[in-house]
């Protein structure tokens, strides 16, 4: 994963990031989004996220790591043709 400096993370659009009010959860790459799904269940685990802000995560990191479920099975349906 690349190095998020301070100054680069400030520089993010605010659409950048998970969570845009906060500016939590910066998603400049794949694997920042990867990490930032990964983070925020660890998050919900301790009771320091929602489940509602957790969706909103995933749901912005899926469309940068092109995992949306349509998409998913679409796939699985091409592969048992």
């Amino acid at each position: 994963m690349a190095k998020l400096t301070a100054k680069k993370r400030n520089a993010l659009k605010g659409t950048t990031f998970g969570l845009l009010g906060k500016r939590k959860y910066p998603m400049p790459d794949k694997q920042h989004a990867a990490n930032a799904k990964a983070r925020a269940s660890q998050q919900v685990k301790k009771g320091n996220l929602s489940s509602a802000e957790k969706a909103k995560i995933d749901r912005k990191a899926d469309r940068i790591l092109g995992e949306s479920k349509g998409s998913q099975l679409k796939s699985k349906k091409r592969k048992k043709s």
